[in-house]
């Protein structure tokens, strides 16, 4: 399974990227200088904002260049939907 997904970075602007684990995948981006994206090293923290599954690379790849075409509004709304959905009840 591959995921799409946004961070939020300390700066307020969202990164998208791709994995096959979110939670390797955020602690590479906030903590590894190797592994983590350039964009990333220098917004810590960063936290996930938004994440979708797809069936293999090519599907999570070709979603991924599908967010990155989105406008700033749309995909603050994407991810404002996301968490709504994902929020626990208290």
């Amino acid at each position: 399974m591959w995921y799409v997904y946004f961070l939020r970075c300390a700066d307020n602007s969202l990164y998208a990227g791709i994995t096959t684990s979110l939670e390797r995948r955020l602690t590479e981006h906030n903590n590894c200088n190797k592994k983590a994206a350039k964009y990333t090293r220098v917004r810590r923290p960063v936290t996930l904002a938004y994440a979708e599954p797809q069936t293999n690379r090519q599907q999570a790849s070709r979603r991924e260049y599908q967010l990155k075409q989105l406008s700033k509004n749309n995909k603050e709304q994407l991810v404002n939907n996301y968490q709504h959905i994902n929020q626990p009840e208290k």
